[in-house]
């Protein structure tokens, strides 16, 4: 990760001739850098793209488990927390006692997600992670619903990488107990709270 320069900006300039010969010789500067010292900030994307922070919230992806289905158990938690009203639950029965519940239908609709990250930080299995991906295309609105295979698919796409998840930060309890919080209120619906 590069480190970033912090710039203070003195603000008890008073007008005149010198802020704008300042602000010129700042300009002069990058444009010497950029011609001579080859530091361009231009990209040649689609062939180069940008290195992302570990931590940028992109387009969605659902983990598996060892077998292969999807660690989702159909809690209602990410749908809840989710400002946008974007992600849509449907539950099944699993066969398993050691798992309740699966998702039958998991679908996001990544025209209405602000990708705020809420749905990892609520999420109890950790099933739902953000990638690094940013890259979203397509010509109807339906391709822009992510189902929930497609949504396992993404997470083999290892030329992103997984983004934001809730182990690197700490607010994902106070956004767990508002969903909760939310399901009781709104739906009736008490799981178990956690500790505060």
């Amino acid at each position: 990760m590069a480190t970033v320069n912090v710039v203070r900006v003195e603000r008890n300039t008073h007008p005149g001739i010198y802020p704008i010969l300042l602000g010129l010789k700042i300009t002069f500067m990058n444009m010497i850098r950029t011609l001579f010292m080859g530091q361009s900030a231009t990209i040649q994307f689609p062939e180069q793209k940008r290195v992302s922070s570990g931590r940028y919230r992109g387009i969605h992806l659902l983990t598996a488990r060892e077998d292969g289905t999807p660690k989702c158990v159909a809690c209602y938690m990410c749908a809840t927390a989710c400002p946008a009203e974007c992600i849509y639950i449907e539950a099944g029965e699993r066969p398993e006692k050691s798992i309740e519940k699966y998702p039958t239908r998991f679908e996001i609709d990544l025209l209405r997600c602000v990708y705020c990250g809420f749905c990892v930080d609520a999420c109890p299995e950790e099933a739902i992670m953000m990638s690094r991906e940013n890259d979203l295309v397509g010509t109807t609105r339906a391709e822009l619903i992510i189902d929930r295979d497609r949504l396992m698919e993404r997470g083999k796409l290892a030329e992103y990488g997984p983004g934001y998840r809730p182990t690197d930060h700490d607010v994902r309890r106070p956004v767990r107990i508002a969903a909760l919080e939310r399901l009781k209120k709104e739906h009736g619906i008490v799981p178990g709270m956690p500790h505060r």
